[in-house]
């Protein structure tokens, strides 16, 4: 069975010097407009509690374009990407190829800080379901180990921030020298910003790969909804959490279970995964960072990642198999809790059978 899906196709490409000034005065025009329109936008609402509409923001753009101060945005394109790409064709790096028979709805141009240049493509592809299976995964985010599974994998955190940071703070000192609004100083810029990327980028490439193998090995993927936004508050964490971007790999799993036919089951964040006993369904009432490994009063020891791991995994399948949906839901009932934290409680009686 096969499944039609938006895709975006991004691709490098090294525009000559004529493309590249067009572009960067199409962006600056953007920009200029964007500013103008929230400015207008801020000042309405905030002095005549009046909302500015779409139509009147055009409308307003025209007006701009006909005084002296902002006559050059009419040097740009009203569709911007035609006039930088219809002259002369980009040297693009084709990486894969574009979907058969279809063309691109959407053109996106963009650059990131360190100059690179890339055109992102919206296709609408043909994805083929990944062949059923019946295995099912929980996970357990983690910053020593970046996700345990209720396997007992652990995948180790690549930690490419920390193997990168003297190579970042020698290049961020190297910027910190140079004169504010000189050459070298925009090539020190640039040299910060490369750490940047190579960062980044290498962090995607390995959990766009790890999640494409949790997707094909798995029909059911559970992870819990963490509040990684609360949790940068904390300074000690804030650094290595960055580091781990466990909601890019959310993100990732997200549209990837949807384009291959799987599951994945979003448990509520205050499920008590690690401080649960996966044999007894006993709750511990306190289990410090620091205590790896535990041992409940029924006799069992427990590793603190495999065990949160397994009680995950047999909350999202309870969920799951009572219809709660695949989000954890916010709506109080009858008990004032929440839907999926009652059927995560419920579910902890069969945890010794998993």
């Amino acid at each position: 069975m096969t499944r039609q899906v938006k895709r975006a196709f991004k691709y490098r490409f090294r525009p000559t010097d004529e493309q590249a000034a067009e572009l960067s005065r199409t962006f600056g025009c953007v920009r200029l407009v964007y500013n103008k329109a929230l400015e207008d936008r801020t000042r309405a609402w905030y002095g005549e509690q009046r909302r500015i509409s779409y139509v009147q923001s055009s409308a307003a753009l025209t007006q701009w374009k006909k005084t002296e101060e902002l006559a050059f945005m009419t040097e740009v394109s009203s569709v911007p990407l035609q006039q930088a790409l219809v002259a002369e064709p980009l040297d693009i790096r084709w990486s894969r190829p574009l979907p058969e028979d279809t063309g691109p709805t959407t053109v996106t141009v963009s650059r990131d800080s360190a100059g690179r240049w890339f055109v992102s493509l919206l296709c609408e592809d043909t994805v083929a379901l990944a062949p059923a299976t019946t295995t099912a995964v929980g996970l357990d985010a983690g910053i020593t180990s970046l996700v345990t599974l209720s396997t007992g994998e652990e995948i180790a955190n690549p930690k490419h921030e920390r193997r990168d940071r003297d190579r970042l703070a020698r290049a961020q000192r190297e910027l910190s020298r140079k004169a504010k609004g000189s050459a070298n100083r925009e090539k020190a810029r640039r040299r910060v910003a490369g750490v940047h990327v190579r960062i980044a980028d290498r962090r995607r490439d390995f959990l766009h790969k790890l999640s494409t193998r949790l997707v094909r090995e798995n029909q059911t993927a559970v992870i819990e909804d963490l509040t990684v936004r609360n949790l940068l508050k904390n300074g000690r964490l804030a650094r290595a959490v960055s580091d781990a971007s466990w909601t890019e790999l959310r993100s990732m799993l997200e549209y990837k279970c949807a384009w291959y036919g799987r599951e994945l089951v979003v448990i509520d964040r205050w499920f008590p995964s690690s401080k649960l006993c996966g044999t007894c369904g006993t709750v511990r009432e306190k289990l410090p960072l620091n205590v790896r490994v535990w041992t409940c009063d029924c006799g069992a020891v427990h590793d603190r990642d495999v065990n949160a791991a397994r009680n995950i995994l047999a909350a999202g399948l309870a969920a799951s198999a009572c219809g709660d949906g695949v989000r954890p839901q916010r709506g109080s009932s009858r008990t004032g809790r929440s839907s999926v934290k009652q059927e995560t409680q419920r579910a902890t009686a069969g945890l010794a059978r998993l």
